[in-house]
């Protein structure tokens, strides 16, 4: 799958860019950087033709579903779908088009890991098409913590070599967001990196902070080459300073 994973956010059945910290049931202190005047669709069929694997539509919220399946259907097996995922409706977005889904929230549950939820998925999807969400904060003992319900509760799990080791057994890769950073365009967060990096046993994808291709830079080399990433606010598409199409042959260069 591509280096550069490409997104599809969508929020009230828009493509936003949203800090995901702020989002809300009541949307009262909703931060929205970026609101599209273009349809779903029309992402999923750009990242199609330039063969971008492995990028994601994220549900935020309810109100999506129609978004989403109009742009897994403009390119079905090409992208993931997360976001209100259960083991109840796992077929239904696979059969949507979806390559892999992703889940956090569901599995995880009153700052716990649940076993049963999570077995049950796996049973639905197998490896290969599972996706874990293990986006995280660090917390006062200077861990980071998998955080859920829109990045607002803590789990009791901290992201360790333990825990990275045991949830590899069911996903086929980690996608994490850096919560601290994310949405600002502030900057990466280098030690999350340097973290997952040491001590993933599979392919993470980073999300957070993305500003520059000098961080994008730092992202290969203390990845090296297991550790992809996305870019949401920061990209031109999202009326970020980063070209689209700068980002592309970069990860084409790097593929090669």
């Amino acid at each position: 799958m591509s280096e550069f994973r490409p997104c599809i956010d969508l929020h009230d059945g828009k493509v936003k860019q949203i800090v995901g910290s702020t989002l809300t049931d009541d949307g009262g202190s909703l931060q929205t950087n970026f609101i599209a005047d273009r349809a779903p669709e029309w992402y999923a069929a750009l990242y199609r033709s330039d063969n971008l694997t492995g990028g994601h539509v994220i549900q935020l919220g309810s109100g999506n579903e129609n978004a989403a399946r109009a742009a897994l259907a403009a390119w079905p097996g090409g992208l993931q779908l997360g976001g209100g995922v259960t083991a109840e409706n796992a077929q239904f977005w696979l059969d949507a088009g979806a390559a892999q889904l992703i889940v956090t929230s569901y599995i995880f549950s009153d700052g716990e890991l649940k076993r049963d939820r999570l077995e049950n998925l796996f049973r639905k999807t197998g490896r290969e098409r599972l996706v874990l969400d293990l986006s995280c904060r660090k917390r006062e003992d200077g861990r980071y913590y998998i955080v859920t319900d829109r990045w607002r509760k803590f789990t009791r799990m901290a992201v360790t070599r333990d825990t990275l080791e045991f949830l590899s057994q069911y996903a086929v890769e980690f996608l994490v967001h850096a919560v601290d950073v994310e949405g600002k365009q502030a900057g990466i967060d280098r030690e999350l990196l340097g973290l997952l990096a040491a001590e993933s046993p599979i392919d993470c994808v980073y999300a957070g902070g993305i500003a520059s291709f000098a961080d994008i830079e730092t992202i290969r080399t203390a990845g090296a080459g297991r550790i992809h990433y996305t870019i949401g606010s920061a990209l031109d598409l999202f009326g970020g300073p980063l070209r689209y199409r700068d980002v592309v042959a970069l990860s084409r260069r790097a593929a090669q």
